[in-house]
């Protein structure tokens, strides 16, 4: 069997057991990262941790209670405040605020248009990194975790990090398939290149930093995507 394919046959759930294996994902919009990454996580035997989910269900709070989205001092308030609640299985989709199931709610259009708010200020944005540190912690080190500035700033000691991209015909492709064609074409490009156009200016998330490895997939499928994730796994953390 040629090194190639002996890499290939990896059993992955067991690959690195007892040893810490954080596989950090960033990527804009539409880019496949959330389902990728997931699915690598079940690959893996390993948590996942949506931190996208995490200002989503800040900005979903702050809309319920009131809070002034162009205030930066309330925002930053209500990130501390709030009582948040993410599950990491891969399986097992669920968000919750206060006791309420909010994994639907979160991924409404009105959410969608006003996470910015919540993802551009920089107090919330460090108290959520400090969230998603202790979750990495809490999960023995064994997760896959995705968003805007996780290899970077929330893990930049992951043993994998990876830049996941897409062209922008790509991403609005995915997305619009991913609404289900639900919204007009100014109303899906204001969603994915106006949001990433707001995001990037506290966080970089378009071009990899040193010793992050990049995977292009505007032309892979779905298990081309997984595969070339496993493969820089593989690489990066043997």
């Amino acid at each position: 069997m040629t090194p190639a394919a002996t890499e290939a046959a990896t059993d992955m759930k067991t690959y690195r057991l007892g040893k810490p294996l954080v596989v950090a994902i960033d990527g804009p919009s539409g880019s496949g990262k959330s389902s990728v990454s997931r699915e690598t996580a079940r690959r893996l035997h390993a948590a996942y941790l949506d931190t996208g989910a995490m200002y989503r269900a800040v900005t979903w709070y702050c809309l319920k209670t009131g809070v002034a989205m162009q205030e930066a001092a309330e925002v930053e308030k209500a990130s501390r405040e709030v009582d948040l609640q993410i599950s990491t299985h891969p399986d097992h989709e669920q968000v919750t605020v206060s006791g309420t199931d909010v994994t639907q709610a979160i991924r409404e259009p009105e959410i969608s248009s006003a996470v910015s708010a919540v993802a551009t200020t920089l107090g919330a944005r460090a108290e959520l990194i400090r969230r998603q540190q202790q979750i990495i912690a809490d999960s023995g080190r064994r997760i896959v975790a995705e968003g805007r500035d996780i290899t970077t700033v929330v893990a930049p000691d992951a043993e994998v990090r990876i830049l996941l991209t897409a062209s922008e015909e790509a991403r609005l492709r995915r997305r619009g398939l991913q609404l289900g064609g639900t919204q007009s074409q100014q109303d899906l490009h204001n969603q994915v290149i106006g949001r990433d156009a707001k995001d990037s200016t506290v966080v970089s998330f378009h071009e990899a930093a040193d010793g992050v490895f990049t995977i292009d997939s505007s032309d892979l499928d779905f298990e081309e995507t997984i595969e070339a994730v496993l493969a820089v796994v593989r690489r990066a953390a043997h």
